[in-house]
């Protein structure tokens, strides 16, 4: 009897050939997988044992992992239950089997990551090789000397590395991460219900404004939202509307930002009464629940309302423009490497895997993340595929926020503002005139 292991080397083996002979397509090769019992780190470990043969046929230069038996990667990383699951089988598992190498995944909250590496560098005992990060949270890791900077950029970035994700990753013209989760919001909207309203998903401000009131009139209450929940919520919904009047969130005293302001106030009858509770997790629930129509969010609430919850009828696009364009807050993490790790070698051997098409794929279809590369949607179920090119469409009208070390104090003035003025009605131009005090001394004490 030949060992379950070794008869599932031996699929993996024949489905990697056909794929890479061009018998099977990359949707093909993951279906037929599937139905084999043939999990992703087989085929993955199949993948890289014929790079050579592969870059022998193509005749182009493969990068080849280097043998980590009996080494440990340690990486911070923030992940939800079912994404650590995946995580699992797909990086740590795959990652293994391709390199001998292993990985100890480190929790640690967001908020104390910079305490914990300033003490461990600080003190020359590094027990942290990688780390994923929020790309709103990089300047104080640069400013600390906390991760390295990494010249080799440049080599190892994919050349489909999506465009929009690289101004983050730099200082001073100096690569210190490179991208590991981008994201972006899209607007998810129901369109049975607005088939029943007569009304199409709007496209500008105007048609935002119009399309509330309509809504309203119809259903007796606002039925759209945006995201009100104090914090990092707010300060991705107010840079985005100040972004798309051609406003900066750091200079609240211009005439484009008294725009957005009053825009958003001039929306605030039309919006749902749950607004101020709308963040990531319960919008998903209230367009779930009907008691929402029309929001944005981020993506992986593509799998928790159409998959999870069977709302085929919510679909989505990549929002409206302001009077200057459509611009949206480019969202995600990217991996910085630890100063002083003895493990860099891998740490970089690990970026190579993790963006490996093959690995972005699998990631992109089961989880939902949006892939860093322009090439790695190919392999998501067909149910998927509307909703992908919606995330594609947004990444193109991507845009990272100011890379200040202050920047969590700056979201806490733009809420704020937000509070006194769509909240509270507060008058626009002197309520920012006067938060714009807040930012300037925010900015002479940096």
């Amino acid at each position: 009897m030949i060992p379950r292991h070794d008869s599932t080397r031996r699929m993996a083996d024949e489905l990697m050939t056909a794929y890479l002979t061009g018998r099977l397509d990359r949707r093909g090769l993951l279906r037929r997988a599937a139905a084999l019992g043939v999990s992703m780190p087989a085929l993955t470990a199949a993948f890289w044992s014929r790079q050579p043969a592969r870059a022998a046929q193509e005749a182009t230069p493969v990068v080849q992992l280097g043998n980590y038996d009996g080494r440990t990667l340690r990486m911070s990383v923030a992940l939800a239950e079912d994404e650590a699951q995946v995580f699992e089988e797909v990086i740590i598992e795959g990652f293994g089997q391709a390199t001998g190498g292993q990985i100890e995944l480190i929790r640690i909250e967001a908020i104390d990551v910079i305490r914990t590496l300033e003490a461990q560098v600080g003190s020359g005992q590094v027990e942290i090789d990688l780390l994923a990060q929020d790309n709103n949270s990089l300047a104080p890791l640069v400013a600390g000397e906390l991760v390295e900077e990494i010249p080799e950029a440049d080599q190892i970035l994919p050349p489909e590395t999506i465009q929009a994700l690289l101004p983050v990753l730099s200082f001073d013209n100096t690569f210190y991460f490179l991208p590991a989760r981008p994201n972006v919001q899209i607007t998810y909207y129901n369109s049975r219900r607005f088939e029943e309203y007569g009304l199409e998903p709007p496209q500008t401000w105007e048609e935002l404004l119009a399309v509330g009131q309509a809504i309203q009139e119809q259903a007796g209450v606002g039925l759209l939202s945006i995201q009100g929940v104090p914090g990092g919520a707010v300060g991705v919904t107010v840079t985005q509307f100040l972004w798309q009047a051609g406003a900066e969130p750091l200079e609240l005293d211009s005439e484009a930002a008294v725009t957005a302001f009053q825009f958003m106030q001039d929306l605030r009858p039309y919006l749902t009464p749950q607004y101020p509770t709308a963040t990531f997790d319960t919008t998903n629930t209230y367009l779930l629940n009907e008691s929402v129509i029309l929001a944005q969010n981020w993506p992986f609430g593509v799998n928790v309302i159409v998959q999870e919850g069977g709302k085929e009828e919510i679909l989505t696009y990549e929002g409206w423009s302001g009077p200057v364009a459509n611009v949206l807050v480019l969202g995600g993490d990217v991996f910085g490497i630890v100063r002083g790790t003895p493990n860099r070698d891998m740490a970089l051997d690990f970026f190579r895997y993790f963006t490996s098409r093959e690995v972005q794929e699998t990631l992109t279809s089961r989880l939902g993340w949006p892939a860093m590369r322009t090439d790695a949607f190919g392999a998501v179920e067909e149910w998927q595929e509307p909703y992908f090119e919606s995330i594609l469409n947004a990444l193109q009208h991507a845009r990272a926020r100011p890379n200040v070390t202050y920047w969590l104090q700056v979201e806490q003035i733009l809420t704020n503002a937000f509070n006194d003025i769509v909240t509270n009605g507060q008058e626009v131009q002197p309520t920012l005139l006067r938060y714009q005090q807040e930012i300037d001394a925010l900015t002479d004490g940096a």
